[in-house]
């Protein structure tokens, strides 16, 4: 058997608004079916060509159907979990006294109230917005920077630099692993 062919072109329908979307429909009832691109391509005109590998009737259904504009669907993330917050506020504040005590010439007397100042924001943060990875701000190393320079503390573009790096190295991974470590 020969295969029959057909050839489909979709037009803006001359009585519809150029605003209004619209969709066309087809129906194939067929099993077999081989597509092929339009030659030379049509704009701004949708051409498409195919052949029918079946002798039954093939079905076309064209009708205007207005399409409605969806909304997106947004990822929403989980709650931040308190138990991780402190685990990592722990895990943060060693890491960073252990960064920064190498630089403690520039911090003087003041690396303890450093410390304390980016490791209240860290926590807050991740007390408040945390809720895995893709939820990482900068904000919360901005914020320290600024309570840091407002107290007059010394090395702020320092602890707050130090503060970020480790974060980006460290949080969204230790929240994979405490999440692969908790019971479902």
């Amino acid at each position: 058997m020969a295969p029959s062919s057909c050839s489909l072109v979709c037009n803006q329908p001359p009585f519809t608004s150029a605003k209004t979307p619209t969709a066309t429909i087809l129906t194939l009832r067929n099993a077999g079916l081989n597509l092929h691109p339009p030659h030379p391509p049509l704009h701004p005109s949708f051409a498409l060509s195919f052949s029918i590998l079946s002798s039954e009737p093939l079905s076309v259904k064209a009708s205007l159907i207005p399409l409605r504009s969806s909304h997106p669907q947004r990822y929403v993330y989980p709650d931040p979990v308190p138990e991780f917050a402190e685990a990592e506020t722990r895990k943060f504040k060693s890491e960073l006294f252990k960064k920064l005590y190498k630089d403690r010439d520039k911090f003087g007397d003041e690396l303890d109230a450093v410390i304390d100042v980016c490791v209240e924001v860290f926590n807050n943060f991740l007390h408040n917005e945390y809720g895995g990875p893709g939820t990482l701000l900068v904000e919360p190393f901005t914020d320290m920077f600024v309570a840091l320079k407002e107290k007059q503390l010394p090395g702020a573009p320092l602890a707050a630099r130090a503060s970020l790096l480790w974060a980006q190295n460290h949080v969204d991974h230790d929240w994979e692993v405490w999440h692969s470590n908790s019971p479902r």
